[in-house]
């Protein structure tokens, strides 16, 4: 048994508690928001972002962040990733040495261009960093349905440590050094999610939704590789496994968020009705100053910059995408003489 503390009680942070306590660790539940941590307490139910999945008696909950970190094997940090950064200072000065920490937030920090394990390296020197992605929505995991992800380390014994930690009979864990591949694929599919639930949005049908998915794996990973992730890590769960799950479901409040946009409503608009951080609004600007740091075509993500933060019509990005000049699809392949 692990004593783990998991850091942001949203709906991802509530899965995984239920998850790991399953798994049979010591649980506590740490949370900003007095309020929220109140309302677990009493509940044992985060009604407002995960309804109808139960927390145990025995699993703990508070708002005091030193207290929740003291004497932990794992910190899973669980925060929306704009406020990453902030969490991390905060989080600074109770972290030992060596002590893990397990980012699972998907996101680019718009003005550093820094991935989320880069910045709480940044933030918290001593702690030894990893992450946790692939295609795996809060609602289904916190009731327990089948799913399976990736834990990224930079050291073989940390990942493993991690693998056993997590892994259960619905929940099958996959390793991997390439920690930069799966954090620049978990936070570059928000962005073509949008893009999918913009088409949805627009009344489009799964032509489009191929396409995007299909066009939006080769634009994340042209700028992956560029950048030093592997192209089997954006063949896998944490590229195209999590693009699949995030553009083609309504759990994922990208697509929503998109729809919104797509029938005509601002990003603002969307993620107010949404309710919930929509991580891809956030990285877009990201991924179009990255695209051009490492001079990377990236049309379907540059149309939705467009239309979050210039004022095209979610039509005009589209026509404008099917208009490109014409392209030939696998640019190494040998014609016959």
């Amino acid at each position: 048994m692990s004593k783990i503390a998991i850091l942001g009680a949203g709906s991802w942070g509530i899965a995984l508690s239920v998850l790991l306590h399953q798994n049979g660790h010591e649980i506590t539940v740490w949370s900003i928001v007095e309020a929220e941590i109140a309302m677990l307490q009493k509940e044992h139910e985060h009604k407002d972002k995960l309804p109808g999945v139960k927390l145990p008696s025995d699993m703990k909950f508070t708002s005091d962040l030193k207290s929740a970190v003291a004497d932990k094997d794992v910190l899973v940090l669980a925060v929306p990733s704009v406020y990453t950064r902030s969490t991390a200072k905060s989080l600074a000065p109770f972290v030992a040495a060596g002590q893990i920490i397990v980012n699972v937030a998907k996101g680019i920090e718009e003005n550093t261009l820094m991935t989320l394990s880069e910045i709480i390296e940044e933030e918290i020197p001593q702690a030894n960093v990893a992450v946790l992605s692939g295609p795996s929505h809060a609602e289904e995991v916190g009731k327990g349905l089948p799913t399976t992800i990736v834990v990224g380390a930079h050291k073989k014994e940390t990942a493993e440590y991690l693998q056993n930690i997590f892994m259960s009979d619905v929940f099958r864990v996959y390793s991997s050094p390439d920690v930069l591949g799966m954090e620049l694929g978990g936070a570059l599919k928000n962005v073509v999610a949008l893009a999918a639930g913009i088409a949805d949005g627009l009344c489009y049908g799964d032509n489009t939704k191929a396409a995007l998915i299909t066009r939006g794996i080769a634009e994340i990973t042209r700028l992956g590789t560029a950048m030093g992730g592997k192209a089997e890590t954006f063949a896998g769960l944490t590229g195209i496994g999590d693009l699949i799950v995030t553009c083609a479901s309504m759990h994922s409040r990208n697509r929503r968020a998109g729809i919104l946009i797509g029938q005509g409503k601002s990003y603002e608009e969307a993620m107010a009705e949404v309710k919930m951080v929509v991580e891809g609004v956030y990285s877009t600007k990201a991924a179009v100053a990255l695209a051009k740091k490492y001079e990377i075509q990236m049309p379907i993500i540059e149309q939705v910059n467009a239309v979050l933060f210039e004022g095209k019509t979610a039509a005009e990005a589209v026509k404008d995408l099917m208009m490109r000049d014409k392209k030939v699809e696998i640019s190494d392949a040998m014609w016959r003489l």
